[in-house]
């Protein structure tokens, strides 16, 4: 473990997390459905990544579906006192690998269950709601009733704390009604900035911010600008666009997924990529 990814930190609900984190979506099979092909390769991803110092592990058991859960307990169990696992709720998989709504109470309470088996656990540590009113994206709609559903789950004991994914800032007003909220998981990166304001909102609030997509989103042009600094500082884009989210605000959390050893250590040493001012104020310019 570098000095830099052990000393950098932040709170994930009661914890302290390292701002570098891994994220198991790519575990599963082809379009995050089924088997991984190689499924010793996943569980030495995921021993590596603990053995690196990761001590956040973003997950969900409609990978697969069921199936990283099954490779993170197969992997770690049993897991490492610090170590985080967070899930997520409000979506399903078809037989033909599309992503469903799932906010009904039932399939809310069942889904908490199935982690908890999958998982091996005793109490889901953070539970992220992910709304499902858009296809592309965040998009309005009341999430009062499945949150409420949470909080019930959250005070019998089943859950530590609960966040939120895919959400407009009206949803995260309408949470802060409703139960105590720790993280809010968010497309965001470069050139994808809409939530500017919301991460600058949360980090006032000791809240964190989890983006996904580091290189979501981007054109041509700004894949080529972001490729000429990345060259001019002998890293990858994908290191840099993720260096550039640990500056962009200290509680900003990643977790950037791959199944590669390669890949793995190549996001964690971007804890010691270093964008001075000039490389920030290009970036920025994207």
């Amino acid at each position: 473990m570098t000095a830099s990814l052990a000393n950098d930190t932040f709170l994930l609900g009661h914890r302290q997390v390292r701002r570098i984190g891994y994220g198991a979506m790519q575990l599963a099979g082809p379009g995050v459905y089924g088997p991984p092909k190689d499924r010793d390769a996943a569980l030495a991803v995921l021993r590596a990544a603990i053995d690196a110092g990761v001590n956040h592990i973003d997950t969900s058991d409609y990978y697969g579906p069921y199936i990283t859960n099954q490779i993170i307990r197969e992997a770690l169990a049993p897991y490492p006192d610090d170590l985080v696992i967070v899930t997520k709720l409000g979506a399903s998989r078809t037989d033909d690998a599309s992503w469903v709504p799932a906010f009904s109470p039932e399939a809310l309470i069942q889904g908490v269950h199935d982690n908890l088996r999958n998982l091996g656990l005793d109490v889901l540590e953070v539970v992220n709601l992910r709304a499902m009113f858009g296809h592309l994206g965040p998009a309005e709609g009341s999430i009062e009733a499945p949150l409420t559903v949470l909080a019930q789950l959250q005070q019998q004991g089943l859950i530590r704390h609960i966040g939120l994914s895919n959400v407009t800032t009206a949803q995260v007003d309408e949470a802060d009604k409703i139960c105590p909220i720790v993280c809010v998981q968010n497309q965001y990166n470069i050139v994808h900035r809409g939530d500017d304001a919301l991460i600058d909102r949360l980090a006032a609030a000791g809240i964190a911010f989890v983006p996904f997509f580091p290189l979501g989103g981007f054109n041509p042009l700004q894949s080529a600008r972001l490729d000429a600094v990345s060259a001019r500082l002998g890293a990858t884009a994908m290191q840099v666009a993720l260096a550039w989210l640990l500056r962009r605000s200290p509680n900003i959390l990643l977790i950037p997924g791959t199944s590669s050893l390669t890949h793995l250590h190549e996001n964690l040493a971007v804890a010691d990529v270093h964008l001075d001012d000039a490389a920030m104020a290009e970036l920025n310019a994207i």
